[in-house]
């Protein structure tokens, strides 16, 4: 007798990946084939920026309503299409500051967008997962690339002792993450996150105190994956050696799209398993909106505080990078479809400024050397247009209207005051004093472009002209987004619909 393949059926849903999948073997036989060729560099950028672009076509050309695949492991849905277009949009920018960068040997480009590409499409399955064992194969496809890159720059120190760092913090975590999930299943009989939640409860109000505690532990130990994916404290030591010592393009893509896709999952984890919108809790069941509300203040102030000392560039945006996830993980507790909605407006405003911002990071370092706030000093007579779209990144991560940074923080901080909850105020509170905190440290760098000479003279810092329109491409949309943000947020409304 043949097997029932009705719940393989993907169709155009499981495109996107397939494209992807597609793009990894074009760029790893090209790699091999023109290994002799002078134009080997510019055709597996264009061949890998080719494959990226249909893929996001392929996203575009899903149907909206929510279609379940293989059995229900995979889902796509409007929030994870939304998602996996920003996952990819990131790849993009990734693929091109690789190829800018001199960071990234010639010889070893195709490598590198080998493995941007894999790590790209864990990512598009981590957006889509609702599955158990699938959320944790995702986040492995998307953490053992990640591990490679962190230690791309080989006969590097500080790039070998990042990757260390990052596997050994990344096997603690997924360890931890699968033990949870091994007694979710004990406890729900299911791996599905729609089954999960409604057998947890009902295993635990009946079970008495001893099930309640040990469903807590499930939970918890599962949201240490989740927590070291987005750096949240306390598993964000990592972080910011990890961001000093990787190079620098891909710093400027782990920023952002292991966060977005880590949101994902985490939103999907607790809003499918758990009940959408979290709410309140009933009568019996544990508060988790109010340990994750805690765990965001502690991680927006963690990082805001850690930030204010740091002289190096890379390792300031990554206890930034640390604060801006303690801000969604404010939303997230909150898990209204307002909060879902700020969200996924910010994930993509969040990628313009931050990528935009590690960019004139790399511009500044290949020119001077330095990617300390010294080696910005002056940096507005050396390169002023440098220096102009730095201060509007740092100033939009910061909220300072009418950037697009200030639209995305009003739609979380709103989402928590929306609560009427004295406890969501307070967390709203301390989101408002950390980014008035944030300003300082970002002050500080658009000080030394503009009111600070150069300890020597220094010549101009030349910006080639690719770099120039990446720059142009990444601050204009940022300037925009601030003042007309409606055909973002009619995208947004159409990625809400989250499945139970």
């Amino acid at each position: 007798m043949l097997p029932d393949l009705a719940g393989l059926r993907g169709g155009a849903a499981i495109l996107p990946e397939l494209v992807l999948t597609g793009t990894v073997f074009a760029v790893l036989v090209l790699d091999l084939a023109l290994r002799r060729s002078a134009r080997r560099g510019r055709v597996l950028l264009l061949v890998t920026c080719l494959g990226l672009a249909a893929a996001a076509t392929a996203i575009a050309g899903v149907s909206a309503g929510a279609q379940p695949l293989f059995y229900g492991m995979l889902v796509a849905d409007g929030f994870a299409l939304f998602v996996k277009g920003v996952v990819i949009a990131a790849a993009v920018v990734g693929a091109i500051l690789a190829a800018l960068s001199p960071e990234i040997r010639r010889d070893q480009l195709g490598e590198y967008l080998i493995l941007l590409v894999c790590l790209t499409l864990g990512m598009c399955l981590l957006a889509g997962a609702r599955n158990l064992l699938m959320l944790y194969l995702a986040l492995e496809l998307v953490s053992l690339p990640s591990y490679i890159l962190a230690g791309f720059r080989h006969g590097d120190r500080r790039s070998s002792e990042a990757a260390l760092k990052y596997v050994v913090f990344g096997a603690a975590a997924s360890g931890l993450m699968l033990f949870g999930f091994s007694l979710l299943y004990g406890l729900a009989g299911t791996l599905d996150l729609p089954g999960i939640g409604a057998a947890v409860v009902a295993r635990g109000l009946q079970g008495g105190l001893d099930a309640q505690l040990l469903v807590v532990v499930a939970v918890l130990l599962s949201l240490a994956g989740f927590a070291y994916k987005v750096a949240a404290v306390p598993f964000h030591m990592w972080c910011p050696d990890v961001y000093e010592g990787a190079p620098t393009p891909f710093v400027a893509f782990l920023s952002v799209a292991p966060k977005a896709a880590g949101f994902a999952a985490l939103l999907r984890f607790f809003l499918s398993g758990f009940g959408a919108p979290l709410g309140f809790p009933a009568p019996g069941e544990f508060p988790w909106p109010f340990v994750l509300g805690v765990l965001a203040m502690a991680t927006m102030t963690v990082g805001n505080l850690a930030a204010i000392t740091q002289d190096n560039v890379k390792r300031l945006l990554a206890y930034s990078s640390i604060a801006h996830a303690g801000y969604l993980l404010m939303a997230v507790a909150v898990g209204s479809p307002l909060a879902i909605r700020g969200v996924l407006l910010y994930l993509p405003i969040y990628l313009l400024m931050n990528m935009g911002a590690f960019l004139v990071v790399m511009a500044v370092h290949d020119a001077t050397g330095s990617e300390t706030v010294d080696g910005f000093r002056g940096l507005g007579a050396r390169a002023p247009y440098l220096a102009v779209v730095m201060a509007v990144f740092l100033f939009s991560l910061t909220g300072i209207p009418p950037l697009a940074g200030f639209i995305g923080k009003f739609f979380l901080f709103a989402a928590a005051l929306q609560t009427k909850s004295m406890f969501f105020y307070a967390v709203a509170v301390v989101g408002v004093v950390n980014s008035v905190i944030s300003l300082y440290y970002y002050a500080r760098i658009v000080r030394a472009c503009f009111l600070e000479k150069p300890a020597d003279a220094q010549a101009p810092v030349r910006v080639g002209s690719p770099a120039a329109a990446l720059l142009g491409a990444l601050a204009v949309p940022t300037l925009v987004l601030g003042i007309w943000w409606g055909p973002l947020l009619g995208v947004v409304e159409k990625a809400l619909l989250l499945p139970r």
